[in-house]
């Protein structure tokens, strides 16, 4: 159980507040490259700040503050223009990092122009997102996850704005047992209400629903690797001897077979959280996929009884209110997870404080190739035909039949060759 005030002090992510100085020295996933291809000006907000995200004329990217610095207009007003974002009230034109290069309403020849530029901020583009830098320079490298370079890789991207603090997103990634309650025995009743009898599905939701008999929390590099023992399996199986990784400090890597998938969880600001579920799946060398250009997003909705797992996630986190009372939990030895991930914020919190950089923040190039995550793993010729529309966004992607078409080409042939491919090898449930 926390205070009120250690409450405050955890989910607070404004500027000038402890947690959120913290998570300012993070990059964040701000827009989809296909979101901006479809509207190349968006407003952004993050961690309780508002700011302008543009591609122009000549593919440049830019992000800048919310508003002209001559009258306050709101530039996702802007137009896009060959070298940067022209303000729709008097024509004033930013470039990608901020300058003011032209104010073309002006009479009289000035040099004003030269003196004035916006606050701009770091912007790049990996694995078909926009992502975002809005603290202090200089910058930390952008990390390259593995998820993110694979080559030969076909990805998707889930997206939800969730009316919730991020924290309790994140705190579901510690949260071992909830997966048979909440995932297993809700899954069942929400079929059972909504008259669905898939047996796949259902089949799905009795394996998650098995009562863990041991679960195990380790500190390591880049956050807490989770361990669990359910029954059926013993401390033999991957999912205690290798486990999956809570990234620090706002992701989680789960899978399947031939699927990876970061769960990130972005701060908006106190009390909503933009939710995305990113997949790749790597069905080895002997299938080739096709390049995406771009990476298909679409929206995962809130339902009241959901049948994908990650909406049943959702329900939970938004059910705990828009910033959950911590004060008021009676915590049991089964949430230790919870308690070394807090303990975690409030040591690399202080790091901060101290002048220092926190976890997960990448300096040197030659370590920012492919950084790698451990992970259970299994054989893509454990996936079956199919089995991609039961995985957490399935049902709601546009592509997952096309994708259902090459997991289980790739399938079929690791069985008939008894190679698993270089790539797709990753599973576990939940």
């Amino acid at each position: 159980m926390l205070t009120q005030d250690q409450n405050d002090r955890l989910t607070k992510v404004g500027p000038g507040t402890p947690i959120g100085e913290l998570l300012r020295r993070y990059w964040y996933p701000i827009s989809t490259s296909q979101n901006l291809q479809e509207n190349p000006v968006q407003s952004i907000r993050l961690l309780g700040e508002n700011f302008t995200l543009f591609r122009d004329r000549s593919c440049n990217l830019g992000l800048i503050g919310q508003r002209c610095l001559h009258r306050n207009v709101d530039l996702r007003l802007g137009i896009p223009e060959k070298d940067g974002l022209r303000c729709p009230y008097h024509g004033w034109l930013y470039d990608s990092n901020g300058n003011c290069i032209e104010m073309p309403a002006e009479i009289n020849k000035t040099t004003f122009a030269s003196r004035v530029k916006i606050d701009s901020y770091a912007v790049e583009e990996l694995g078909g997102l926009i992502w975002g830098y809005i603290g202090p320079n200089p910058a930390p490298l952008l990390p390259k996850w593995g998820i993110f370079v694979r080559e030969n890789a076909l990805r998707q991207i889930g997206t939800t704005v969730l009316n919730c603090n991020w924290l309790q997103c994140q705190e579901n990634s510690v949260d071992q047992v909830h997966a048979e309650y909440v995932h297993g025995h809700l899954g069942l009743y929400s079929m059972e209400r909504r008259g669905i009898s898939d047996p796949a599905m259902k089949d799905r939701f009795e394996s998650i629903k098995r009562h863990h008999l041991k679960i195990g929390f380790e500190e390591f590099e880049y956050g807490i690797i989770k361990r669990r023992v359910i029954e059926g399996l013993d401390e033999s199986s991957p999912h205690w001897k290798t486990g999956h990784p809570m990234v620090f400090p706002n992701v989680v890597l789960i899978g399947r077979p031939g699927l990876e998938e970061f769960q990130i969880r972005i701060p908006i600001d106190d009390t909503h959280t933009w939710h995305l579920v990113y997949e790749c799946y790597t069905p080895g060398q002997e299938v080739v996929v096709p390049e995406q250009t771009p990476v298909p997003s679409y929206e995962v909705p809130v339902e009241n009884l959901p049948v994908h797992v990650i909406g049943q996630d959702m329900i939970a986190w938004e059910g705990q209110g828009e910033v959950t009372d911590r004060s008021a939990e009676k915590l049991t030895e089964m949430d230790r997870g919870l308690i070394m991930l807090r303990k975690m914020i409030e040591d690399q919190a202080r790091i901060v404080e101290d002048g220092g950089d926190p976890m997960c923040t990448f300096r040197n190039p030659e370590e920012n190739q492919c950084i790698e995550l451990p992970m259970e793993k299994y054989g893509i010729s454990h996936y079956q035909k199919g089995d991609i529309q039961y995985n957490n966004t399935g049902m709601f992607s546009p592509v997952w039949g096309k994708f259902d078409e090459y997991l289980t080409a790739a399938s079929e042939k690791a069985r008939a060759t008894g190679l698993e491919g270089d790539q797709g090898i990753f599973s576990n449930r939940i």
